[in-house]
């Protein structure tokens, strides 16, 4: 006899295997993430499709087997329908599958991932997104709507980072540990954080410029503060600087884990 086990997952990747299966990846409350087969799961007539769509947050059950786990149930808890209306939406929900994937392993339940997970896909769900933009002036008086989806992910990667224990210093300089001032100023990966500019003449480190309105910015989305967080309007050459640097910071966090 086998071991039902059941939770609450969402659905962060799947591959096909063979003629009708799947292998599912997904991030269950009590587990941890799994990897789990779904037998005939591409079948139209399988009961598990309608609980088991990419990105869907669901109630599963499975069972171990020798070599790997089997899904026996799936029932849709919300599917999160806004995520797939529009192509910033969906994109930002791949990547923050992608990034969640690549850089959690291991059965081992984690209730701060799994809170943070659960938000960014809510808020994300919920968020003003853009629309096709024909004119400079509606580029111009629909920008915040785009930012606001497009801060989402930001604000789930550097609380996601912070999480796994890669949490850089935004307050004082990560060398000299002074106060940081609003001037010209420099992030570094590998010293963990930004560093003034005195220290920066003199570390060998690889640094990135990093202007003082996005490490205010950061410093929001650190705080979690969803009531500031909503009315915060950052504009385009600003979100373009933060992604420049979420992406410098994410790639060195990849490269030592991978």
């Amino acid at each position: 006899m086998f071991t039902h086990y059941r939770t609450q997952g969402f659905i962060l990747k799947k591959n096909d295997r063979g003629e009708s299966n799947q292998l599912l990846t997904i991030y269950t409350k009590d587990f941890g993430k799994l990897e789990i087969l779904g037998r005939a799961i591409r079948k139209i007539s399988s009961k598990l499709r309608s609980g088991a769509e990419l990105f869907y947050l669901s109630e599963i059950e499975f069972i171990q087997g020798k070599t790997h786990k089997t899904l026996t149930d799936a029932i849709l808890i919300n599917n999160f329908k806004n995520l797939r209306k529009d192509l910033t939406r969906l994109t930002i929900t791949y990547k923050i599958s992608e990034v969640f994937d690549r850089l959690v392993s291991g059965q081992e339940s984690d209730k701060k991932l799994w809170q943070l997970l659960n938000e960014t896909f809510t808020k994300l769900n919920d968020c003003q997104s853009s629309i096709t933009e024909a004119s400079t002036e509606v580029k111009k008086k629909e920008s915040s709507s785009t930012v606001d989806c497009q801060l989402l992910y930001h604000y789930f990667l550097w609380n996601f980072l912070s999480l796994l224990g890669y949490q850089s210093g935004f307050y004082r300089c990560s060398l000299c540990q002074k106060r940081l001032f609003p001037e010209k100023l420099y992030f570094s990966a590998k010293e963990g954080g930004i560093i003034c500019s005195q220290c920066q003449k003199k570390t060998k480190s690889e640094t990135l410029i990093v202007f003082p309105d996005i490490v205010k910015i950061i410093r929001i989305l650190l705080k979690k503060d969803w009531t500031f967080l909503g009315k915060l309007k950052v504009e385009i050459k600003d979100l373009n600087s933060l992604r420049t640097i979420s992406n410098y910071y994410l790639s060195e966090v990849l490269e030592q884990v991978e």
